[in-house]
């Protein structure tokens, strides 16, 4: 396993803030249990998952994926979706641009809320972005704006890779 681990870098960042894993479950709202295995290398994580975890770390989502392993589950996630941090390494400020792209067809996952807001700009491709209940489809150089602390999620319901630019405050 590598030693940029997916598991091994949260392991690191949780004990840098001095959290316990039961307190990183309360704040992510993710069992005890899951992160360790995470930690352990031992499950895969979502990116709904991911999203709460770095949120909860107060970390940008890339730092998961700040070295292009040859780890499993590392493959894995990169398969599904990829981010491309576009902060320029600047780590206080107010939001976060990053650029994201989601393969056909991905539809798994479910929706989470976290604070803030977030913008949404379609680059290529047709997103479609599930709010508070509430389905819309952006198709390219669409975009969206909405409270983050409602439940949320996005989707690639087609057979093309999708490419949209994500502005979370925070």
């Amino acid at each position: 396993m590598s030693s940029n681990s997916i598991g091994t870098i949260l392991k690191d960042l949780r004990k840098e803030r001095k959290l316990t894993l039961k307190e990183l479950a309360e704040l992510t709202e993710v069992s005890i249990s899951f992160l360790s295995q995470v930690e352990r290398g031992k499950s895969s994580v979502t990116l709904e998952s991911l999203k709460k975890i770095a949120d909860a770390l107060k970390v940008n989502p890339t730092v998961f994926f700040s070295d292009v392993s040859s780890n499993d589950q590392l493959a894995e996630i990169r398969q599904q979706f990829y981010y491309k941090d576009l902060s320029n390494g600047l780590q206080d400020a107010s939001y976060t641009p990053i650029l994201v792209t989601l393969q056909p067809g991905e539809d798994k996952g479910n929706a989470f809320s976290h604070s803030g807001h977030e913008f949404l700009f379609v680059v290529e491709g047709t997103l479609t972005v599930v709010v508070d209940g509430k389905e819309e489809e952006l198709k390219e150089q669409g975009s969206t704006m909405f409270d983050a602390n409602l439940l949320h999620y996005w989707y690639n319901l087609t057979d093309k890779p999708v490419r949209f630019l994500v502005i979370s405050s925070r």
